[in-house]
C-alpha cells in the first residue's frame, strides 16, 4: 500500500463501524495482508512482534506470553483477542490459548491492534488492549491454493484450500491445514519435550440474500497434540515438585453466523451468533462450551451525530477433572454475562473536531454489575495531521483460577510425621481489577513518502491481584491427614504504568520501504496496607521490557524477487533474569509465475539460541528459542484450471 492508502484504510475495532485509520482517536496499528506476506511468520504471535507496545515472549514451542502495554504473563489477562469479532478470551485462566488460535495466514485480511482500553466496544477484559483478527470474505479467496514447506524447527506444514460459488449469491471457501514443529532446547540444551502438531479444517460462506441483507457463516475444527513440560506436586504423600513431560491432547471447534441489514445509508444493524468448544487433557482436563449472541445498531442522527448501541449475552459451561496437584472447586461451573452499550460520536466542528462519548454496562457471574465509560476527542488539524486524546475506565473480571483454584506448591513432613502442604487457593470473593487510562496521540503523513504515529499514555491500576498468607487448617482427605498452609488471592496491589510508542513508514525509494517502531514503558507498583505479599510487585514491574524497538525493510528486486528483513530488540526482564536480545529474520521471495512463489526464510539468525521468558515460580519450564530456517512454496490457481 502507498502511504495515503494506508492512512485511509478503514478500521472497525475502535467504534464498531468503519472509519479511516488517519481519523481514529485511539492508538491503533494495522497488520495488513501485505505485512503478513513479508513477515516470514508462520503463526499469529510472531506477526504481533511488529507492533510497538506489544510484548511477545515465547515460552516453549507451543506457548507464549503476550500483552499490550506491560504486565505480561503466560495468560495475559488484560488483553482481549477476537477472531472475526468473536472473543477467544478463556474464562478459566483469563487469557488466550495462542496454540490453537490459528487460521491460514493467507486468509487474514488484516489484524487491528488497539493499544489501550476497548471496554465500551468490547467489554470486560479489554483493559490494556484489543487484538481483532479479521479474515477475508469468501469472494476474495476464489480458486485454489496449495502451500507447503518445512525446515529445522517448522519441520513440515501445508495448507490446501479451494473457493468457489454456490449459485449467484453465495461464495465459499474450505481448507485443511497441518503443521508439525520440533522440540525447543531446554535450559541445559537438551530437547525440551515441547514439540507439537495440529490438523485444522475450516470453511466460510458469504451470501447476499437481498439488496440490503448479507449473511456469513464460518466454522473451524482442530485436533492435535503438544508437549507440555511442567513442574507439579503429584500428591500429599510425595510433596516435592517433579519435572514431567506431559503430552496434551487438543481438540475443539467453533461455528459462527453474522447477519447484516442495511435500512438506509444512515442506519444498519448486525446480529452475530457463535458457539465454540474445546477439550484439553492438561492438568485440569477441561472441556468448555461457550454460546454468544451480540446485536448492534448504528445510525446517523441529524447531521452531526453517529450513534452505535447494542446488547449481548454469553453463556459458558466448563467441566474439569483435576488431580491432587491442580484442581478447581467447584470443578464444574456455568456462568452468564449480559451487556448493553451505547457510543455517540458528535461532530463539534464538522470534519475537524469530534467528541466520542460512550459507556457499557455489564453483569457478570462473579462481581455483578460494572460500568465502563470513556471519552475520546479528535482534532483533524489538516489533511495530513491529526491529534487525539482519551480517558477510559476498564476492568478485568475474575477468572475461574482467581476464585476456585487449588494448587499444591510444595510441602514437608513435620517431626511428628504430619505431612504439610503449602497450597495456593482461589478466593470466591476476589473482585474486579480496575484501570483508569489517560491517552494522547498524534498521527501525520508527509507527502506520499513518510507517515508517523505517536501515542503516549498513563495508566492507573487499582485492586490488582496479590497472594496473601491465611490461617492454616487440617484436612483428612485425601489421606493421610495433613496440614494446609494456604496462600490466598486478594486485591491488595496498585500501581501506574506510563509510556510512549512510535510507528513509522518511510518509502525511501519506489522499491524500498522501511518501517521503524519503538516503545518505552515504566511500571511502578506497590502493595496496600495489610498486604504481606513480597513477590507480586517485582513480578509486575519485571514482566515487560523498558525499551523495545523494531525495524522492517522491504525491497523489490528485479526478476520477480523481493527481500524482506526484520530486526527486533527487546530489553532485559530484570526480575526474571532474562537478558536483552535482538532477533533478526529475513525472507527472500521469488514470484516464479503469476500463481507460484517460492520463499526462503531465516529466523532468529543472530544467535544459535536465546531465552525470551523465565517463569518465576511458574508451572511451565521455559525453553530456549533457536535459530531456524525453512523453505515454502505457494501455488494459487483459478477455478477450472
Amino acid at each position: 500500500m502507498s502511504i495515503e492508502q494506508l492512512m485511509q484504510l478503514d478500521v472497525t475495532s475502535v467504534s464498531k463501524r468503519g472509519e479511516p485509520l488517519a481519523h481514529v482517536a485511539a492508538a491503533i496499528f494495522v497488520i495488513t495482508q501485505e505485512d503478513i506476506q513479508r513477515s516470514g511468520a508462520t503463526n499469529i504471535p510472531d506477526l504481533l512482534r511488529m507492533v510497538p507496545g506489544v510484548d511477545v515472549a515465547q515460552i516453549t514451542a507451543n506457548s507464549w506470553a503476550i500483552t499490550i502495554r506491560g504486565l505480561n504473563a503466560r495468560y495475559g489477562n488484560k488483553l482481549l483477542v477476537l477472531l472475526d469479532g468473536r472473543s477467544v478470551y478463556i474464562p478459566t485462566f483469563g487469557g488466550v490459548f495462542w496454540d490453537v488460535l490459528d487460521v491460514p495466514l493467507e486468509n487474514i485480511d488484516r489484524i487491528e491492534v488497539i493499544r489501550g482500553p476497548g471496554g465500551v466496544a468490547w467489554g470486560d477484559n479489554a483493559v490494556n488492549g484489543v487484538i481483532d483478527i479479521i479474515t477475508k470474505k469468501a469472494d476474495k479467496t476464489q480458486g485454489g491454493m496449495v502451500v507447503a514447506g518445512g525446515g529445522n524447527v517448522d519441520q513440515g506444514f501445508g495448507t490446501v484450500q479451494y473457493g468457489g460459488k454456490l449459485g449467484q449469491a453465495t461464495d465459499y471457501r474450505a481448507y485443511l491445514k497441518y503443521f508439525n514443529e520440533d522440540h525447543s532446547p531446554d535450559p541445559t540444551g537438551q530437547p525440551g519435550g515441547d514439540g507439537w502438531h495440529i490438523l485444522w479444517s475450516g470453511f466460510r460462506m458469504d451470501s447476499t440474500i437481498t439488496g440490503k441483507d448479507t449473511l456469513s457463516l464460518e466454522g473451524h475444527l482442530y485436533a492435535g497434540q503438544e508437549g507440555n513440560p511442567v513442574t507439579y506436586v503429584p500428591s500429599v504423600i510425595s510433596p516435592e515438585a517433579q519435572a514431567v513431560d506431559l503430552q496434551v491432547d487438543l481438540s475443539g471447534g467453533d461455528l459462527q453466523a453474522a447477519w447484516n441489514h442495511i435500512y438506509s445509508s444512515r442506519s444498519d444493524t448486525s446480529l452475530q451468533v457463535s458457539y465454540d468448544h474445546y477439550q484439553r487433557n492438561d492438568a485440569l482436563r477441561e472441556g468448555r462450551g461457550t454460546f454468544n449472541v451480540d446485536f448492534q445498531h448504528h445510525y446517523a442522527w441529524k447531521a452531526r451525530q453517529n450513534i452505535v448501541w447494542g446488547v449481548g449475552y454469553s453463556y459458558s459451561a466448563s467441566r474439569t477433572n483435576g488431580n491432587l496437584s491442580v484442581s478447581l472447586n467447584p470443578a464444574d461451573l456455568n456462568t452468564q454475562l449480559f451487556n448493553v452499550f451505547v457510543q455517540d460520536e458528535i461532530a463539534l466542528v464538522p470534519n475537524r473536531l469530534t467528541l466520542t462519548l460512550g459507556t457499557r454496562i455489564e453483569h457478570n457471574y462473579y462481581t455483578g454489575f460494572g460500568d465502563l465509560p470513556s471519552a475520546r476527542l479528535s482534532w483533524i488539524a489538516s489533511s495530513h495531521q491529526m491529534f487525539w486524546a482519551a480517558v477510559s475506565k476498564a476492568e478485568r473480571i475474575p477468572a475461574s483460577t482467581d476464585t476456585a483454584l487449588r494448587v499444591a506448591l510444595g510441602g514437608f513432613i513435620q517431626p511428628n510425621g504430619t505431612p504439610v502442604l503449602i497450597t495456593l487457593l482461589g478466593n470466591p470473593n476476589f473482585q474486579n481489577e480496575n484501570l483508569i487510562a489517560y491517552e494522547a496521540g498524534y498521527r501525520a503523513s508527509v507527502g506520499n513518502r513518510f507517515s508517523a504515529d505517536v501515542a503516549a499514555y498513563y495508566n492507573n491500576y487499582n485492586d490488582e491481584q496479590t497472594t496473601e498468607p491465611a490461617a492454616p487448617f487440617f484436612e483428612a482427605a485425601p489421606p493421610p491427614p495433613h496440614l494446609i498452609i494456604p496462600l490466598v488471592y486478594e486485591n491488595l496491589s496498585q500501581g501506574e504504568t506510563e509510556g510512549v510508542e512510535f510507528a513509522g513508514n518511510w518509502r525511501v525509494t519506489n522499491s524500498w520501504t522501511l518501517s521503524p517502531g519503538y516503545a518505552f514503558e515504566t511500571i511502578r507498583f506497590r502493595t496496600k496496607a495489610g498486604s504481606q505479599d513480597t513477590t507480586s510487585v517485582p513480578t509486575e514491574e519485571g514482566s515487560s521490557p523498558t525499551h523495545s524497538a523494531q525495524v522492517r525493510s522491504h525491497v523489490d528486486l528485479p526478476h520477480g524477487l523481493a527481500w524482506d528483513t526484520s530486526a527486533y530488540f527487546v530489553d532485559r526482564l530484570d526480575y526474571q533474569n532474562v537478558p536483552a536480545y535482538t532477533r533478526l529474520d529475513t525472507q527472500l521471495t521469488w514470484r516464479w509465475t503469476k500463481g507460484v512463489s517460492l520463499s526462503l526464510v531465516g529466523q532468529n539468525l543472530l544467535r544459535d539460541h536465546h531465552e525470551e521468558w523465565n517463569l518465576a515460580n511458574g508451572d511451565v519450564i521455559s525453553m530456549l528459542m533457536k535459530r531456524s530456517a525453512y523453505a515454502k512454496i505457494t501455488w494459487r490457481f483459478d477455478k477450472g484450471r
